[in-house]
């Protein structure tokens, strides 16, 4: 007798499988109008509150994935003591359902299963943090009526990392990779269980009637005849028994084949995976377009810094040659240090201007275009100040450079020839030249203190500015 829920959105039909997790059956999102498959677990005949929180953990990591051979999410809530998960209805037979019915997979057959598999464990290991399935067998692999596989039942799924070690022993015994009977899942655990479905399909053969060798699967003995040399040596890998040894991902070890399988795949499901691969793809890029722009706004601000210091380090030099210089006389910096001095900062306007007020605003202009105008208006505004402030601080060091020392003040000049000085009308001993000397570089000294104290000021409003910044954003 079908039954209703969610007011009626949802329709559950005839059952479609049993797990250690709960009950799935065939239904009916009648709102969407599309079939739908309704997993059902009775909370109230739990055997342990881990079974709870396994199937409420399926549904929170189902509803973050989107992979076109994964089913997608449709909705979840609790009823009657039972939490319900329903999620799309993936059309095809399973692997059990083939094994049952004596049918086997040819090498061709089992290289597609091999490359699909290495498309979704990529997308699952790869994920932040690390989604491993932890019970990969027939039962939850699907073939699709165009040949392709999907991976169903993330009932046994483990999504966070456990720092103190350990975690509930999950899976299938046969499947299971030998470190899942310690508590332990790897990314490597789940290549493991793909390699076991992929012999028994070829063979016809369950993994633990197998030949094998010590505590592992004797490969070469079991696939000798029925697979190539090639299949045989990457199955191998992926059931080596220790974890540190054995394959921790499918995809580079299928590189040794010519080439993937072509696909008859209907329009509906290269098109789901089109969708798919571009929105995760944007949202990928949108991450590292943002954390470039603020990367970008930091290299700004730095090569402003150095601009102030670059002039700072020149009024220090500049007070420097007036203090030691002797009284009386003025003139242009030592040529070499002056040509080296305007060769460097003659070069680094050009490339600040080009890299600032140019080339970072078009990149940000073109971006805009893609992801949203708001996205940049931000941090172009900041790196076109930053290059202005950065050129200005610049440009006052290359006219430091080329004036060269500051004359001496009116009263320190001597005489003009054939010019007596006016007497003063106070006689005062003048110190030594040497006493006039000492005191002149510590009143530079005194001045440039100053001027680092109010620079490093600056520098620390504008750091707390950006941290304000950032965090707004």
């Amino acid at each position: 007798m079908p039954e209703s829920l969610r007011d009626g959105r949802f329709v559950m039909l005839a059952p479609l499988g049993e797990g250690a997790q709960g009950h799935t059956f065939d239904g009916v999102d009648k709102r969407e109008g599309r079939a739908v498959a309704i997993k059902r677990f009775d909370v109230r005949g739990a055997r342990a509150w881990k079974d709870v929180e396994l199937a409420e953990r399926e549904a929170r990591v189902l509803r973050e994935l989107r992979h076109p051979r994964l089913p997608a999410y449709v909705d979840h809530f609790e009823a009657d003591g039972s939490l319900y998960l329903v999620m799309e209805k993936i059309e095809g037979e399973s692997l059990a359902a083939m094994r049952k019915r004596g049918a086997v997979l040819g090498e061709g057959d089992v290289v597609r299963l091999l490359h699909d598999a290495a498309d979704v464990l990529g997308y699952l290991h790869g994920r932040a943090p690390a989604v491993v399935h932890r019970d990969l067998k027939p039962g939850n692999v699907i073939r699709r009526p165009d040949g392709s596989f999907a991976f169903v039942d993330f009932g046994a799924v483990r999504d966070k990392l456990r720092p103190e070690g350990g975690s509930t022993v999950v899976g299938t015994f046969g499947y299971m990779a030998p470190e899942q009977f310690q508590g332990r899942a790897l990314a490597a655990s789940d290549v493991y269980s793909i390699g076991a479905t992929a012999i028994t399909m070829l063979t016809g053969v369950e993994p633990e009637a197998l030949p094998h060798r010590g505590l592992g699967v004797d490969v070469r003995a079991a696939l000798r005849g029925r697979a190539s040399e090639t299949m045989i040596d990457i199955l191998e890998q992926m059931l080596e028994i220790d974890p540190d040894r054995r394959a921790s991902a499918i995809a580079p070890l299928l590189s040794r084949f010519a080439g993937r399988p072509k696909r008859r795949e209907r329009h509906g499901d290269w098109e789901r995976e089109l969708g798919a691969r571009i929105e995760e793809g944007a949202r990928v890029f949108e991450r590292e377009m943002q954390e470039a722009a603020r990367r970008w706004e930091r290299d700004a601000h730095r090569a402003e810094r150095e601009g102030r210091r670059a002039e700072r380090r020149a009024r220090h030099a500049r007070r420097m040659e007036r203090a030691n210089r002797p009284m009386g006389r003025a003139g242009p910096w030592p040529w070499p240090f002056a040509l080296v001095a305007t060769l460097a900062v003659g070069l680094a306007i050009p490339v600040v201007l080009i890299a600032l007020k140019l080339l970072l605003p078009l990149l940000f202009t073109f971006l805009s275009l893609f992801l949203g105008r708001k996205t940049f208006e931000a941090p172009t505004a900041a790196v076109r100040a930053a290059g202005d402030r950065a050129a200005a601080a610049m440009r006052r060091a290359m006219a430091g450079v080329q004036r060269g020392p500051a004359p001496p003040r009116e009263e320190e000049r001597e005489p003009a020839s054939g010019r007596a000085p006016e007497a003063p009308r106070v006689r005062v001993e003048p110190a030594p030249p040497s006493d006039l000397i000492d005191i002149r570089a510590r009143v530079a000294a005194e001045r440039e203190e100053r001027d680092v104290v109010a620079e490093a000021e600056r520098e620390a409003e504008e750091l707390l500015a950006e941290e304000r910044a950032r965090g707004k954003r």
